[in-house]
């Protein structure tokens, strides 16, 4: 095959949904691809297609002795994570966007990116690529169609989506699919826009290169699109992790936790028990999204949309979290890592001494003591679901999985203790309105600076996010046996700014406390703020770190409270028009206990 060929057909598809096949012509009418191709998500087709983008250069190979099946995608260095300032919500109203989303009105954003597209695939390849977000069939599952001129998102999707023929029959003769049309065009941030059109139930993608931007099942469909449909038919798109630990005993309980994006959340997923707590096990269902929807028994239960892991490569390690290290050994996709010598993948916090030369995420020759980071602070891989050695048996259950407790997490240096479970239902809600977190080089912008992330989806409600809370308020009526909720903070730090709490393998010593709390097993100390762990509740034997230091861990200083409540002033102010009843009254509530 020559490098400017790629194979019309690729594996047999069978396409009887007229609905679908209308649009894929209108669609093709529009950007005038040179080649259509149906995409059927098998291994014959993933080999034809990985050798089409090396021959292209869109992939190299890496050392395949090493790393059998692994490649690395170099991106334009102007697109390197989502962008946020060009993220659009299209709702026939703004309010309905919400003070917190960009918007733009449908008719616009239409006409807007549809004169890009004009003619965007001459001279390439159209890709449809049909696919199921959660396990084909399941009722907690979605369908959606992605049509592409980037042969990286075709290989990114078959990892991170169930994706080719099974999603078709599942779909039928309906027309109830997520319609997503994505363009690189000339990956030019003058023309770059992610628009989403909720109520039409279709995102719009031009103009990059970068996952978060374009694999347009994951941020796009399972979350801000997920959101919407949410509220519209009563469940939960959430972006949550979703483990669940097993007891010795063999009893599993299900968790859903929410981080902003690099906050330790894939990390949290695929924890590995320290030794003091040899006999269980943390098994990951999802490691960063879960859908989740009312059982016949009254609990909420939980899948994750997602069949793969799109994660941040700098910082992993086998010490940070072997799980994803052995989950990248084959298979994978790396992009904006750092290139060894010998063809393999190198990123700042690996494990092992820094190499003394490397080539860096551009291309560049890279030396060690140089001042420029060797791999991109947002590098990415991407590993089939399947390579992880602590899968849970029940990630591709169509059923799901019973939640029991829901954790919010964010990375703040003060305030924020260590462990604290709410109140009830609403003030675990107001806990996750209000949570800020110190932002990551996973978004354009600053990085260090604390904002209030509530949920950790203020980048990825696709609606107002006052009447999103309410949807979350509303929900409790629904659940007979809700969750707990509880809120976190690994990152709390001392005077030095050194981390009180050693983290990784060792944020099991919380969960368990976090688990007995949800069945009840054990109490807790009632503060101004929450119920913390009473004295000798936090299984702290056989920990190398100072009694003092995990004290100041979860201490509660009211002083840092008092200035923490004004600046949440800032969201009720926003989301004043539509911020509830029940969470101002949670912030009312919250002033007398402080003083």
């Amino acid at each position: 095959m020559s490098a400017t060929e790629v194979p019309t057909t690729v594996g047999k598809m069978t396409v009887t949904n007229q609905h679908l096949l209308d649009w894929v012509a209108e669609t093709a009418k529009r950007t005038q691809p040179d080649k259509i191709v149906w995409c059927d998500g098998s291994d014959v087709e993933r080999e034809v297609l990985t050798q089409y983008a090396v021959e292209t250069g869109v992939l190299i190979p890496l050392n395949q002795e090493k790393r059998p099946g692994c490649y690395l995608h170099r991106s334009n260095p102007n697109d390197v994570a989502r962008v946020e300032h060009l993220t659009f919500i299209c709702t026939p109203t703004k309010e309905e966007a919400g003070p917190t989303n960009n918007w733009m009105a449908p008719a616009d954003g239409y006409a807007k990116l549809g004169a890009m597209f004009e003619g965007s695939m001459k001279g390439r390849t159209m890709y449809v690529i049909p696919y199921s977000m959660g396990p084909v069939g399941s009722p907690l599952a979605k369908i959606g169609v992605e049509i592409t001129d980037s042969v990286y998102v075709v290989l990114n999707m078959r990892i991170m989506t169930r994706m080719g023929q099974a999603a078709l029959t599942t779909l039928g003769a309906s027309n109830d699919f997520n319609r997503g049309l994505h363009s690189t065009l000339d990956v030019n941030p003058d023309r770059r826009f992610i628009c989403h059109f909720p109520q039409d139930n279709t995102i719009w993608s031009v103009g990059s290169g970068y996952g978060g931007n374009v694999l347009l099942g994951k941020k796009c469909l399972a979350l801000r699109i997920g959101s919407y449909l949410g509220k519209s038919e009563g469940w939960l798109a959430e972006h949550m992790l979703i483990l669940g630990v097993e007891s010795p005993e063999g009893e599993t309980t299900y968790v859903a936790a929410a981080f902003p994006s690099a906050c330790g959340k894939t990390n949290f997923a695929m924890m590995i028990p320290p030794k003091r707590f040899d006999g269980w096990k943390v098994w990951t269902v999802g490691d960063d999204i879960a859908w989740m929807r009312v059982g016949p028994d009254g609990r909420l239960w939980a899948i994750n949309p997602e069949a793969g892991y799109f994660g941040v490569a700098p910082g992993t390690s086998m010490k940070s979290n072997p799980n994803a290290m052995l989950s990248i050994r084959e298979n994978t996709l790396f992009t904006n890592v750092a290139l060894t010598p010998d063809g393999d993948v190198w990123w700042e916090g690996m494990d092992g001494d820094v190499p003394e030369e490397l080539t860096d995420w551009q291309g560049r020759p890279w030396k060690k003591g140089s001042s420029e980071k060797a791999a991109h602070p947002n590098a990415r891989f991407t590993a089939p679901m399947a390579n992880n050695p602590a899968l849970s048996k029940a990630a591709n259950d169509p059923s799901g999985v019973p939640i029991s407790a829901i954790v919010f997490g964010g990375r703040r240096a003060t305030t924020v203790p260590l462990v604290m479970q709410s109140f009830n239902w609403t003030h675990g809600v107001y806990l996750g309105a209000t949570m800020g977190s110190e932002t990551t080089a996973a978004a354009t912008g600053a990085v260090g600076v604390v904002r209030r992330d509530p949920m950790a989806m203020l980048p990825f409600c696709g609606y107002d996010m006052g009447q999103y809370f309410n949807h979350w308020l509303a929900m409790q009526s629904h659940i007979k046996n809700p969750p707990k909720i509880f809120q976190v903070n690994w990152f709390r730090q001392d005077t030095n700014g050194k981390f009180l709490w050693p983290g990784f393998g060792e944020n099991m010593r919380v969960l368990k406390w976090v688990i007995d709390r949800a069945h009840g097993r054990v109490g807790a100390q009632e503060t101004p703020l929450g119920w913390v762990p009473k004295a000798g509740h936090l299984d702290l034997s056989g920990l190398d770190v100072a009694h003092e230091r995990v004290d100041a861990a979860n201490a509660i200083n009211l002083d840092e409270w008092r200035r923490e409540f004004e600046l949440q002033q800032e969201l009720y102010d926003k989301l004043d028009a539509t911020m509830p009843e029940a969470l101002k009254l949670q912030r009312a509530l919250l002033q007398t206990r402080i003083g």
